[in-house]
């Protein structure tokens, strides 16, 4: 999988395929020539909020298009970019990633993903997570921007202003467009809303930071 992201991923990447990538709808895909390889999969999506295609090839195949995709950019001025930065862009539109913000202990309705959690039929878990919309939750995913100086970690606590914990880090960093530090984490529901004062315990010291809405540079 390669993933070619950012506003000019569409114009690079249609000179290498005979498929029309105007007419793929955003997270739908085609299946066409790419490179010169066959039964390539080009999809409209993206972990970054830039915009762009992901391309699945055969692996036998991976180094080809890798170099043909760069032929194609060289003249936009291409380069390969490591999971850091992906994840530093997915943060800052306030994307989930599995492992740090969602898991087997969180729910989707505590992550704010209700919008895809659908209950017209049966499947894993949804009678407790039916029990769970009608009662309520009592923790919720939120992004935060930090007001104090300082950057927030995966796990750091999230305290209340007379210092009880109240919830925990699950996604931090430092927003090179902000300027600032940015993260995701749970926290009880009285501190979901936008605009709410919370703290980021670093280095047993509480930072003081808001709840914002995402995505964090909106």
């Amino acid at each position: 999988l390669f993933a070619v992201q950012g506003p000019k991923a569409k114009g690079v990447l249609q000179k290498l395929t005979s498929v029309d990538l105007s007419q793929i709808a955003y997270y739908h895909f085609s299946v066409g020539d790419f490179a010169g390889v066959a039964n390539v999969i080009l999809s409209n999506t993206g972990y970054t909020g830039a915009g762009g295609f992901e391309i699945y090839c055969p692996a036998a195949d991976a180094e080809k298009v890798w170099h043909a995709i760069f032929e194609a950019g060289k003249n936009e001025n291409i380069k390969p970019i490591g999971l850091g930065a992906r994840d530093t862009l997915r943060l800052e539109m306030g994307f989930c990633l599995y492992g740090n913000d969602i898991d087997d202990s969180t729910s989707p309705l505590e992550a704010g993903l209700g919008w895809i959690t659908k209950f017209t039929k049966p499947f894993t878990n949804s009678e407790a997570l039916q029990k769970q919309k009608e009662s309520g939750v009592t923790r919720k995913l939120v992004g935060f921007k930090m007001v104090d100086k300082g950057i927030p970690r995966h796990d750091y606590d999230i305290l209340n202003n007379e210092g009880r914990k109240i919830g925990r880090v699950t996604s931090g960093t430092q927003s090179p467009l902000l300027g600032q530090g940015i993260g995701l984490g749970y926290v009880e529901t009285a501190f979901s809303k936008p605009g709410s004062e919370i703290f980021i315990s670093v280095r047993g010291k509480g930072l003081k930071a808001q709840v914002s809405k995402t995505p964090l540079i909106g």
